[in-house]
Formats: C-alpha cells, structure tokens, sequence
C-alpha cells in the first residue's frame, strides 16, 4: 500500500476550462485572470486582489509596493520555506528572524517589539508573519503592534488559503500573499495571488508584476514580468469554487489523525490555536524524546512503508549556510528545536479512511517497536 503525501484534485472541470482558453487564443494575462483577480479577492474579502507567476514573486511584489527597500529591514519567521526571507533580500532589504511560538509554529507575538528598530542607518518598516501549515498567526496581537509602531503588515499566507482569524481570512489583514503551487490547498499549476484593500498598493502591484506599463509600451517604473496566464487563471477559478470542500477535507483528515495519534507517548499532534481557522496545508506532528526514537528513525520507518513524509522544515533559515555566511546567528532556540521534531504526514483531500487507518497502524507498530 502507498499513501502519497500530496495529491493536487484536479478534474474534469480544470480540463475543460483549459481547453476553453487553448481554444480562444487569449493564453497570456487576460480576462480569465482579471475574472480570477475579482473572485478570489471576494473570497478573501478584500477589495482587489493581483494575480502573479509564483507565491515568490507574490511576495516580492508585495514588499516592493509597499516601498521596502536597501536600508529597511522586516521582520519574519526563521521557520518557513526561504521563499519568505529570500524576498526581502530580493528587495535589498534585510530580513530579521524571531523566533516561534512552540504551539502554532508561528511568529511568537511577545518577542517581535524588542526586534523593531529605528536608528540612521536601519530601520524596520514592515512585519510578514507567515500562516505556516495553513495555521493562522496570532494577528490580533500582531495588527495591535503593527498599528502602535506604524509598520505595514505582508501576510506570507502561501499555505493558508481559506484559513481565519477570528472569522477574518488570511489575507485580509494586512497585504496578503498566496501561492498556488500544485501540492498547495489550490492550485494554478504554478502561480500566486496578492490581496489588499489599498488602492495605491493595488495600483503599485500592478505595474511592478508587468514591466511597469499600465498602457502597452509605455512604462512608469521598473518592473518585472511576474504575470499569470489565462490558463493559471482558467485553473483558478475552477480551484476556487471547490476550496472550502476541499480544506473541509482537509479538516476532517486531520481530525480523524488528531484522534487516534494524539493517545501516542511522543506525539505532539497539531491542535488549532484559539480563534483560529487551521486549513491544514501540511499535518505536522512532532515526534519528542518520549517516543523512544528519533524523528529521522521514525521517517524511514514510515518510508520504508511507503507512507509519503516530508520535513517542513530541517534548518532554520538563519541556519542555512547562504545566511551564515551574511553573518546570521543561530538565535533561535525554539525554531531550531522544532526543525528536529517535526514531520509532516499525508492530510490531503484525496485520502481515503483506509489510508488513514494505514497511516495510525504503521505508527502505532512503530511506537510498540514492533
């Protein structure tokens, strides 16, 4: 038996939207991404959204509308894909790490004011708390600072489609950034989404995605190519209606694993924080010293039984030996304790209860030594 770790839920519908699209002609940025663009902004619940060609660029987008550049700095998680930290350096800004909170797996709130900066030579201009695993971030907490030191706020919320604060979408805080990778909760096939309700920042994506022309051949600013297909957008809108099903799934999956992995000695299972909407991008577990093994033992375990694990993720990114060598510390205690703890397991909507099962036996023989 095997059991995959992702499964992108594609179907009959994506196909023939696609092939709408190869039919008419129209396959660079069009009217399927502007009807995209509209729908997933009403999702969200922001006034516009603007599609680009990657959660990376999503990001990169983001900061640069909001003015970040050389001598700011923002700051972020060390424990996230390096997509979040590579797009300030893209900027010319800096990246500054703090550490997690052991729970969520997010931004700990309690330690970001003591990292803000103001002096003549750096100067923190923004926050981009990361929705890691589809987990929310504590944005009440996150919004009130922003607002008292009047930082902007760039939701990296690359794996968090759909998830909620308080009732509030991800994404609809602060500007919001999406990715829409094939294994992500929806997909373009390769794409990402920024949200907000500025009009002036809206106005700046805009141009900054697409050479910085708002007519063609004529250009204001230095932009990029960053656009997303009519194909993507054909994909999207198709994703889009069946997100809330599918992170139900999603939810369900998790429940069911919660239920019966979280009455085994050494497993810390994934539990929602307090007001949050955990849409379950990634079902992460941690596996501690109560166990008996250790977390790499218990992934080939699990590999050998052709269950698909990952680990999300081995090493800080003020670990990782591109940020060494620009003179980042291992300052992060708990992030770098977590990276040894954590493995993700299959949660995906396409799962069946038999899978389930088969994930919790193999486990459960693990945890007996059998």
């Amino acid at each position: 038996m095997k059991v995959n770790i992702a499964s992108p839920q594609i179907s009959e519908e994506e196909i023939k939207a696609v092939t709408a699209v190869l039919k008419s002609g129209m396959l660079a940025q069009g009217p399927k991404v502007a009807e995209f663009e509209e729908k997933f902004a009403r999702f969200i619940g922001t006034k516009y959204a603007v599609a680009t060609s990657s959660g990376t660029t999503a990001l990169h987008v983001a900061l640069l509308a909001h003015g970040i550049g050389s001598g700011d700095e923002v700051i972020t998680s060390p424990f996230t894909f390096i997509a979040s930290a590579n797009s300030i350096l893209y900027t010319g800004a800096k990246p500054i790490f703090v550490d997690i909170d052991e729970k969520s797996f997010n931004l700990d709130p309690a330690k970001i004011e003591k990292a803000i900066t103001r002096s003549a030579s750096r100067r923190t201009k923004a926050i981009m708390p990361v929705h890691l695993y589809g987990q929310p971030a504590d944005m009440t907490r996150i919004m009130a600072l922003a607002r008292k030191r009047k930082l902007a706020v760039i939701e990296d919320a690359c794996q968090a489609h759909g998830a909620a604060w308080k009732n509030k979408k991800v994404g609809s805080f602060g500007t919001g950034t999406f990715s829409l990778y094939p294994t992500k909760n929806m997909t373009t096939g390769e794409g990402g989404m920024i949200t907000t309700d500025s009009r002036e920042i809206y106005e700046k994506a805009n141009l900054i995605r697409s050479h910085g022309s708002k007519i063609r051949y004529y250009h204001d600013i230095l932009g990029f190519n960053f656009r997303l297909t009519d194909i993507g957008g054909a994909i999207g809108i198709e994703q889009l209606k069946k997100l809330p099903r599918l992170n139900r799934a999603r939810q369900k999956n998790a429940a069911y694993l919660n239920n019966n992995l979280g009455k085994i000695p050494g497993i810390i299972v994934p539990v929602p924080a307090k007001n949050a909407l955990h849409v379950y991008h990634q079902y992460t577990i941690r596996i501690t010293e109560e166990f008996g093994l250790s977390r790499d033992e218990v992934l080939k375990k699990l590999t050998e039984s052709s269950i698909g694990t990952a680990i999300f993720y081995p090493l800080p990114i003020n670990e990782q030996k591109l940020y060494q060598e620009m003179g980042y510390k291992a300052n992060t205690p708990v992030a770098e304790a977590i990276a040894k703890e954590v493995i993700s397991l299959p949660v995906h909507p396409g799962l069946r209860k038999k899978d389930l099962d088969y994930i919790i036996k193999i486990l459960t023989k693990i945890a007996k030594n059998d």
